[in-house]
This record gives C-alpha cells, sequence and structure tokens, in this order.
C-alpha cells in the first residue's frame, strides 16, 4: 500500500516558541571558530535575563522577540507530509523524568510534516539539495538563488532538524538509516513526481545513494558533495561521535552551542555571521527535541555507516549503476580526508571538481560558487577547475 502523502499550502505561520517552567539562565561567551566572523562585541552573546523552559528548553534572548533571519527562512518555506507515522504509542515521555514533552517532541497525528524550500519556476527541471549532519536546509540559501535562475530548486529539513517534525525516538520514528532511506522515497514522490537531479552533502549521502539505486529511472543525476567513501570515513569525527555516547551523548545533545556551533565550525573554515548561526542554534535553543534527534541519528550512524559506506561503493561500483554522477569536494573539511577519494572515484570514470577553500559544509562556506557548478554539472557544461 503506497505511504500517504501530500502537500500542504505555501503559507504557514511562524511557531511561538513557548515552554513551562522557570530557570535563571546566565549570559553566555558563543563558541566561534574565528573572532573576526562576529564585528561586534555585543553579538556575541545572547542577551537574556530570563529563560523559561522545560529543563530542556530556551525562549528569550536577543532573537527572542522580533523578527530574525529564522523567521524570515521560515516564512519563505512550506510544510510538506510525507512519510506514515508509524504505531501508536501515546504521547512521548522523556528519558530522564518520564514527563510528557511538548509538542514539538511529538508525532504528528498520520503523516509526518518536512520543511521545504523552494526557488525558481515548477516549471523548471527540479533539483533537489539535501543538507547533511547535522545542518538544516538553510545551509542552501546560497546556492537556492543560483540555481532559481534554470531550475526549480528545493531543500528540505531532514525529519529531526531545522523546521520538520521531531517525533521522540521511539513514538513513530527512531532515526535509523533504513528509515531515512524510506522516508525519502516518500518526500521525493511528495515534491517531484517525475524526473529530477539530487543534490546531497556529507552523511547523509550514503543514504540518497541506496535510494537512487532502487529508482535510477527517475534521476537524471546525482551530485555527492564531500560524501563519506573511503575506509577511513567509517567511524564519525569525535566532535560528532560524543553524541551517540551513553547518558553523555544526550547530556551534550542538549547544549545548543555544543550541537550547533562548535560541530559547524569544526569540520571546515567557517567563518559564520552570528544571525546565520543562530538560525542553526534555535532548534536546540527552543526545544529539546531537536537534541534528542541529534542524540538517536548519531547512535545509528555510529551503529550503520560502515555497512552503508560499504553498500555505496558497491552501487557505484557496479555495472547497473547508470545514474550519471559527480563529485564536489571542499578541499578544507577536517572532518573527512581526501587521501584515497580521488583514486575510488577515477577508477569509476566518475569527475570530481575541487572546492579549495571549501570545508565539510561545502553550500555554507562556498553557496554561491557550489551552485555555479552544480549549474554547469546538470547543463553537461565542463567545470574548470577551482
Amino acid at each position: 500500500m503506497a505511504p500517504l502523502l501530500a502537500a500542504v499550502g505555501p503559507a504557514v505561520s511562524t511557531p511561538r516558541f513557548r515552554t513551562a517552567l522557570p530557570c535563571r539562565a546566565r549570559t553566555r561567551r558563543l563558541t566561534c571558530w574565528r573572532r573576526a566572523a562576529l564585528p561586534k562585541e555585543e553579538d556575541y552573546y545572547i542577551d537574556a535575563e530570563e529563560s523559561i523552559g522545560d529543563g530542556f528548553s530556551f525562549s528569550g534572548g536577543k532573537y527572542g522577540e522580533g523578527p530574525s533571519k529564522s523567521d524570515e527562512w521560515y516564512a519563505q518555506g512550506k510544510m510538506v507530509n510525507a512519510y506514515p507515522v508509524y504505531g501508536d504509542k501515546g504521547k512521548a515521555k522523556d528519558p530522564f523524568f518520564g514527563l510528557t514533552m511538548g509538542s514539538g517532541s511529538q508525532s504528528s497525528d498520520d503523516v509526518f510534516r518536512w520543511f521545504c524550500v523552494e526557488a525558481g519556476s515548477s516549471s523548471n527541471p527540479k533539483v533537489l539539495l539535501i543538507h547533511g549532519l547535522p545542518s538544516q536546509a538553510y545551509s542552501y540559501r546560497n546556492v537556492l538563488p543560483v540555481l532559481s535562475e534554470r531550475y526549480h530548486a528545493i531543500a528540505f529539513d531532514w525529519l529531526g532538524f531545522g523546521f520538520s517534525d521531531k517525533p521522540q525516538p521511539k513514538y513513530g520514528f527512531d532515526y535509523t538509516l533504513d528509515e531515512y532511506t524510506s522516508s525519502l522515497e516518500s518526500l521525493v514522490n511528495a515534491v517531484a513526481p517525475d524526473k529530477l537531479s539530487v543534490v546531497v552533502q556529507g552523511y547523509f549521502a550514503p543514504v540518497v545513494v541506496k535510494y537512487a539505486t532502487e529508482h535510477q529511472d527517475k534521476l537524471n543525476h546525482l551530485v555527492l558533495v564531500n560524501p563519506p567513501i573511503t575506509d577511513k570515513h567509517v567511524k564519525l569525527p569525535s566532535s560528532l561521535a560524543s553524541f551517540s555516547n551513553l547518558l553523555l551523548g544526550e547530556i551534550f545533545s542538549q547544549d545548543p552551542l555544543r550541537a550547533s556551533d562548535k560541530l559547524l565550525t569544526s569540520c571546515g573554515p567557517y567563518v559564520m555571521k552570528e544571525e546565520d548561526a543562530m538560525v542553526y542554534r534555535r532548534p536546540y535553543l527552543v526545544s529539546g527535541s531537536s537534541g534528542f534527534a541529534l542524540n538517536a541519528i548519531s547512535k545509528a550512524m555510529k551503529k550503520d555507516l560502515k555497512t552503508y559506506i560499504e553498500s555505496m561503493r558497491s552501487i557505484l561500483g557496479s555495472d547497473s549503476w547508470k545514474t550519471k554522477t559527480t563529485i564536489c569536494w571542499g578541499m578544507r573539511d577536517r572532518w573527512l580526508s581526501y587521501d584515497g577519494v580521488e583514486e575510488f572515484f577515477a577508477g569509476l570514470n566518475q569527475k570530481i571538481v575541487e572546492l579549495p577553500m571549501a570545508g565539510h559544509h561545502v553550500q555554507e562556506d562556498r553557496g554561491e560558487e557550489l551552485g555555479n557548478i552544480i549549474k554547469s554539472i546538470l547543463r553537461g557544461q565542463s567545470v574548470a577547475k577551482q
């Protein structure tokens, strides 16, 4: 029986982030890889006197009142219904105290809601932009306008990230790699029922390749951006692996700076403005659901990433793989070594485009540059060495 799929209208009201029990929050200096990233001293701080929450949530701060980039980004998108919720286990409870969690941690009634942002005419060829771990569709904000000139570009938040649903693990979605593969099929059918090209970055690349091998008839082109592919890539970097640790992982995942800023700045030469960092940080500030999801997906990656990478290598190297495939690689990636990458793909006659100034999250670091490269790839044009 085909999964329930439906697109919800483009306009959704910006959610109000409310929580319950009072606690005092201290002003904190925010982590930044390079001090020059923040032009004003005041931008280092979240100026909050009061924090109200359920033990896992934060409300208030410099961006707690009035419009922000996060609000503006949310207003650009829409919710798409895809992938049915399994089972009926009642209201989700937090694993520490057994208390019923807020709406952000609860599953939808029957079908999950995915946050999507589109650019370009719907009559143009479709390109699906898929973020990595941990990230959001927001990372493609500078890629979307470049592609919109010739394509209908769609970026989305995976379940557990950004503005998409973040059900508590074991209450409708367990964040396994197999579930992500199945749910991707539902989402693709909802937003691009006909042919499309796919761009995927980072640790979700093996999931996308597994999906693609069963749906090559739908794909025009596949662009892999810094995918884990060699034997050296089968283990998560320590900054990511820490979220999979027993007990400590659950604690670390509730730290907004550790879960967003530290991860984004540890894997490449990033210099992010505070207003952009706040977009990535906000899901962890407003609810514990993002942290619990990060903890669950980190455990799943630690358990199954090796198997998925081996499967991806086999798929891309098989005679049955006919999809046009190009690899883009940010050469300043601190998580995934370039050693062995060029040799592997050269042996398959698949092109590699090197981006010397980009890190692991290429679309965040060099968004406009990546957008122009993708546009050239999809048009069948040669890409000059960057």
